[in-house]
């Protein structure tokens, strides 16, 4: 049988396209004309004389013009917008708006604002150093003060060194980055401040959060993280893991299990940092924070691999600090971005820390009775309609939030707790509403911050509990 004869590819492509689908054809043949068109047709600059602008026409167009807001309008409503003016020293009592009210919104915990021992020592400062520093401690600007004061915090600690820095926010938020980097994991507490979460956020490191206080949930978390690298255990070996908690949390007022961290660090091997931000100074026999607190003989400040704390609060100056061995701190100096880019503390908050530092060590008295104005506070807001009464017992920090029963929204909440705060100003007792930013990670519930000083007497103290709950009783809460 004779073979056929081979088909040209002419004969192939008319085969096809007799084959093909109408629609196929169709398409086909719109995409040709396409681009026939687009390679034959006339082609005109982009801009020509023709359709320039005239000098009048562009002023025209430029008078017009409305650039976008760079940000939305403020909520008129906002409380960053009601400005109070304070004059005079905001100690026990301040003269807000020319009216002189009991304070309860200072975190003047041990009453130092305005002592004259302290005022003294300043002035002294001012007239041999001078106001300012200006210059970052690397760069002529350390002085004397602030190395007396960071050999004194070092040795009220019982730590072998203490590094200074200008603020208490960039503290934190610079101590976190200068260790933790880009390929570590944090478990940190999902209740920590907004100074915290910056610092996790700068280090660019993995991070895992607990529930707050939820002792069985990091535990889950560390389990899962041990399972996870001893399936990679390459990658274990270059990766550091950090637990970061705050003492006392000032967003909530209670403080954190420390027996149970230290247990939590040692059995899986990880790195514990404690933010002292509002603990150091109230919390502990002497002041020294949560440490101290607890009294367990097995475990204290040694166990803590790095410890902030704040000067801004009980102590009643300005700047921030970090304490641990001198190989955690010496790599601050070089590493801290806080502490090498900003210009230094003024000599004289320096020197008012040194002497307040000074006072808190040879008073320590003066911390058992905190807590006892502390315990007492709570004691006469209890049973105050609607109302919840939170935080630790002897935390200097109380949060009033409507009960969990109620069902308005937050704004709703915020209004209402507005309402009691300036009820309270109109009848001399100066509160403030916890405030927070939008992007907070989690946003605590709605409430009123009461801050304890040690200056306040029982009296002034029930004057303020019976003017609250009088507040909370008109609005029917």
């Amino acid at each position: 049988m004779a073979s056929e004869a081979p088909m040209s590819i002419y004969d192939a492509v008319i085969g096809t396209v007799l084959n093909a689908p109408t629609y196929h054809l169709a398409v086909e043949c719109i995409l040709i004309i396409g681009i026939l068109y687009l390679i034959f047709s006339k082609s005109y600059p982009i801009s020509s004389a023709k359709d320039a602008l005239t000098l009048e026409e562009e002023e025209e167009l430029i008078r017009d013009w409305q650039p976008e807001p760079l940000i939305p309008p403020p909520n008129p409503d906002a409380e960053v917008l009601r400005e109070r003016i304070i004059t005079g020293t905001p100690g026990p009592f301040a003269v807000v708006d020319g009216k002189r009210c009991l304070n309860l919104a200072s975190f003047n915990f041990l009453g130092l604002v305005g002592n004259q021992e302290i005022e003294e020592a300043a002035t002294k400062s001012v007239r041999k150093y001078g106001v300012g520093s200006c210059g970052p401690r690397g760069f002529y600007g350390t002085f004397d003060v602030h190395l007396n004061l960071e050999s004194e915090l070092a040795r009220f600690l019982g730590t072998q060194e203490a590094i200074l820095y200008s603020y208490a926010f960039s503290t934190i938020a610079s101590a976190i980055p200068a260790y933790s980097k880009r390929s570590d994991i944090v478990f940190a507490d999902e209740g920590v401040h907004f100074a915290i979460q910056k610092g996790l956020q700068a280090s660019r490191s993995k991070v895992k959060y607990f529930r707050h206080n939820d002792m069985d949930h990091l535990e889950s978390l560390l389990k899962k993280q041990k399972d996870e690298d001893v399936k990679n255990p390459k990658k274990a070996q270059v990766t550091r893991q950090f637990i970061v908690v705050e003492g006392l949390y000032v967003n909530y007022g209670d403080i954190c299990p420390f027996p149970k961290l230290v247990e939590l660090k040692y059995k899986f091997k990880v790195r514990l940092f404690i933010d002292e931000t509002i603990s150091f100074g109230c919390l502990g026999r002497n002041g020294r924070g949560v440490s101290e607190h607890f009294e367990d003989e097995k475990y204290g400040i040694k166990d803590v691999d790095l410890m902030s704390g704040s000067l801004e609060h009980a102590v009643a100056s300005i700047g921030g600090f970090c304490c641990g061995t001198s190989y955690v701190i010496d790599h601050q100096r070089l590493s801290g971005t806080g502490y090498c880019f900003s210009a230094a503390p003024p000599p004289l908050l320096a020197e008012a820390a040194n002497v307040a530092l000074k006072m808190m060590a040879e008073k320590p008295a003066m911390f058992v009775d905190l807590r006892s104005q502390s315990r007492f506070l709570r004691d006469q807001l209890k049973g105050i309609e609607g109302m919840s009464v939170e935080g630790d017992p002897v935390s200097p920090l109380v949060h009033l939030r409507l009960s969990q029963s109620s069902n308005q929204s937050r704004q709703e909440e915020e209004q209402v707790l507005q309402q009691i705060v300036d009820e309270a100003y109109e009848h001399d007792v100066l509160l403030t509403r916890a405030t927070y930013l939008e992007e907070e990670r989690m946003m605590p519930k709605p409430s009123i911050r009461l801050s304890v000083c040690l200056s306040h007497s029982e009296s002034e103290l029930r004057q303020a509990a019976q003017v609250i709950k009088q507040a909370a009783k008109d609005l029917s809460l």
